[in-house]
């Protein structure tokens, strides 16, 4: 059971995971608009890319501010700044102004403020956390991010269909001051050591996060694991639309089905983590993890024109992930001195995600340019077209063919590579 010592951690979990949930329908509304008005899956992976591309490339610098900043102060100041700009965006569409390059702008804001928010959060959770709630708490957030796999796309595509994309951001709006007011007047998270940080310069610090990393290879060789895969998850993100939309057994309905069944598997991976005992080594357990979920959902999206075979393939290939998440966690959390951790976890985030907005990118130009233009030229009798179909998106079921198999021969390498390092707890 968790106590009383958790109480300012399930005030902010939960009113941090409402306001997720407003942002989450919010992006999931831009990305149903952008794709119906421009049938391109490059126009709408830009999205993406321009989400993750600030974030990537300044947060190496940004834990070293993190770690001299107050934690509180920044959460406020970047959720307040990334409100705003959602807030213009909703005057832009009732003035009937906005365009396209108004929504690649808002992520980029966005992604510009996580960059600061997400240590500074990172580092507020270890405080507002006794250890031993590690990986229970890993299991929370879990939880709630699966809660809002499963709301968002049921809530979103219903109001976009409804009422269009103005009332999804007022309810944003709402859920970012409910959250907004509840850090600010009842959340007081506890500062660290610092140990003379604020002497230091910009590079001195980034370089203490740097070293750091080099001296623990454990971490690093994690990091690395998860910036490939991250790759191959993220050409996963910008097919998944793109060849549910295309297919004539797909549409927006069968597109929020999939993904609720993403946030149903990641909602009881989340809780039977949650409850179960630390395995004996959580470095293969992460391993184990990845390749069964690489190995599940790319395949059955490949081979299936069904909707419940896609359906079944999303709960298979995310169902581990929480358990995946919570051991990394786990080790992170208890690896890195406190007083660190905001610049280690931006070090992380710069080399563990830089593969993000590289994927959305090249699977956007895959699809539009190779796959579906090659799969449209096949004959009728194509052992090709036996396997992945004659529609349009058949050329991007071949893709997941690939990703999986890359998916899982990456699993397996690291899985070799990271074998030597027996982490217990």
């Amino acid at each position: 059971m968790l106590n009383k010592n958790l109480k300012a951690y399930i005030m902010l979990w939960s009113t941090q995971a409402l306001s997720a949930l407003g942002s989450g329908m919010t992006s999931y509304a831009f990305v149903l608009w952008l794709y119906l008005h421009s049938g391109s899956a490059l126009k709408t992976a830009l999205l993406s890319v321009c989400s993750y591309a600030p974030y990537v490339i300044m947060s190496i610098f940004a834990g070293a501010f993190s770690d001299k900043w107050n934690k509180k102060k920044t959460m406020l100041a970047c959720d307040f700044i990334a409100e705003i700009s959602t807030v213009i965006i909703f005057i832009l569409l009732k003035t009937d102004n906005l365009h396209v390059w108004h929504l690649y702008l808002l992520n980029a804001i966005n992604g510009f403020m996580n960059t600061f928010q997400q240590p500074a959060s990172e580092v507020a959770t270890t405080l507002l956390i006794p250890e031993k709630y590690y990986q229970k708490t890993s299991g929370l957030r879990s939880f709630s991010q699966s809660v809002n796999s499963i709301l968002t796309p049921i809530i979103a595509t219903a109001i976009f269909s409804f009422s269009g994309i103005e009332l999804i951001i007022l309810i944003d709006f709402i859920s970012f001051i409910i959250a907004f007011m509840t850090l600010l007047f009842f959340i007081k998270i506890p500062e660290c050591q610092k140990k003379n940080i604020h002497q230091e310069s910009l590079l001195v610090s980034v370089r203490s996060g740097l070293s750091w990393l080099n001296q623990k290879p454990l971490i690093l060789n994690l990091i690395l694991f998860l910036s490939c895969i991250n790759l191959v998850a993220s050409i996963y993100d910008t097919a998944l639309p793109v060849m549910i939309l295309s297919k004539n057994n797909g549409s927006e309905k069968i597109l929020g089905l999939v993904n609720t069944c993403v946030g149903i598997a990641t909602l009881v991976g989340s809780i039977i983590t949650t409850f179960l005992p630390a395995p004996k080594n959580r470095v293969q357990a992460i391993c184990i993890a990845l390749f069964i979920s690489m190995g599940t959902e790319n395949f059955m999206l490949a081979f299936s024109n069904t909707p419940i075979i896609w359906c079944m393939g999303a709960i298979l290939g995310w169902l581990p992930i929480p358990f995946m998440n919570a051991n990394m966690d786990v080790i992170f959390r208890s690896e890195i001195p406190p007083d660190m951790q905001g610049r280690i976890y931006s070090c992380r985030n710069t080399m563990q995600f830089f593969t993000i907005p590289i994927g959305f990118l090249l699977g956007g130009l895959l699809i539009d340019n190779i796959f579906e233009p090659f799969m449209a030229n096949q004959s009728d009798t194509s052992f090709l077209i036996l396997l992945f179909g004659i529609e349009k998106g058949s050329g991007t079921a071949l893709l997941f063919f690939i990703i999986g198999i890359i998916g899982m021969l990456l699993c397996l390498l690291f899985s070799k590579r990271l074998k030597k390092y027996q982490w217990r707890d």
